[in-house]
């Protein structure tokens, strides 16, 4: 890999780390609700990537379907998390999303996995339970359960979107987009409330963050990423992108303060262990499935 290039990997995944972080101060600190948060994104996304919705992937069905497991769902349960989950857990909780796409490839896609895979695997999914455990023992909050449900509606998502053919990167956002905004914002409307006075006192602070988790990491970051897999081997890029929960971890500690002991470090070991000797091993999912791992995105 080109100097260059290593830059800019280096790059989308700090967009990525930064974008977990903004995302738990705008809807913890500015009490954005996370909905409307995750509405107010994908309204954003649609209008810059509209020109790229056409022609529809076929078939449309699953198109649609991929957009709101790996829009609407995904982000809309990553983000409820986020309001009583740190940046730093989050990182690692969410990791548990690369085990699980494994397994759903094995059964939707055929993959095979051999007992390398299958370490990595139990490794991954014990690190993020070594995480979750408290003093009490397994008792998992509930912002912890929204992640980990935001990860299996983002892998079900990636293991769809493989039996899709010649979907473009641009095309891609798109339709997450188009497929995310309404359902979100109709949520919103029902089960939320004080939207607006959210934007009203803290504007210019929600729509900054809007606009960058919209315009910098989903249309920059994401396109930038599907072109370094374009142009390499993604047995490469996967390890490397494992800076991402790495970055997340240490800005959580830095600027949220997050609390990071010595049971969140060895479930972090751990669970990295496991998706790196994941992605090691050849599989079908994992480029799109490190893609929207930024679903605090």
């Amino acid at each position: 890999m080109s100097l260059r290039d290593f830059a800019l990997l280096v790059g989308v995944c700090l967009v990525w780390a930064t974008n977990s972080v903004m995302s738990k101060i705008v809807i913890s600190g500015l009490g954005a609700p996370p909905l409307f948060y995750a509405a107010a994104r994908f309204a954003v996304v649609v209008l810059v990537t509209a020109p790229w919705l056409l022609p529809a992937p076929r078939p449309v069905w699953r198109m649609v379907v991929v957009g709101l497991l790996m829009g609407a769902g995904s982000f809309a349960l990553s983000f409820v998390g986020l309001q009583t989950v740190s940046p730093s857990d989050f990182a690692v909780v969410g990791q548990v999303g690369v085990p699980i796409s494994t397994v759903l490839s094995m059964i939707m896609l055929g993959e095979r996995v051999h007992w390398r895979r299958g370490l990595g695997i139990a490794l991954a999914l014990g690190g993020v339970i070594i995480v979750m455990v408290s003093p009490e023992g397994l008792t998992p909050s509930v912002g912890m359960l929204f992640i980990a449900a935001s990860a299996l509606s983002g892998s079900l998502g990636a293991v769809m979107m493989k039996q899709i053919d010649g979907v473009r990167p641009l095309q891609f956002q798109a339709w997450v987009g188009v497929c995310s905004f309404l359902p979100l914002a109709a949520l919103s409307l029902v089960v939320e409330h004080d939207q607006m006075k959210v934007v009203h006192d803290a504007l210019w602070p929600f729509i900054g963050a809007v606009l960058f988790s919209a315009l910098v990491v989903s249309v920059f970051a994401h396109t930038n990423y599907y072109g370094l897999i374009n142009r390499y081997d993604v047995n490469l890029l996967q390890p490397l992108t494992l800076m991402m929960p790495l970055m997340t971890i240490g800005l959580g500690v830095i600027v949220t303060h997050d609390p990071f002991g010595p049971r969140q470090a060895i479930g972090a070991v751990v669970a990295l262990a496991g998706v790196l000797i994941i992605a090691l091993r050849r599989n079908h999912v994992a480029p799109l499935l490190l893609l929207m791992r930024n679903r605090a995105l």
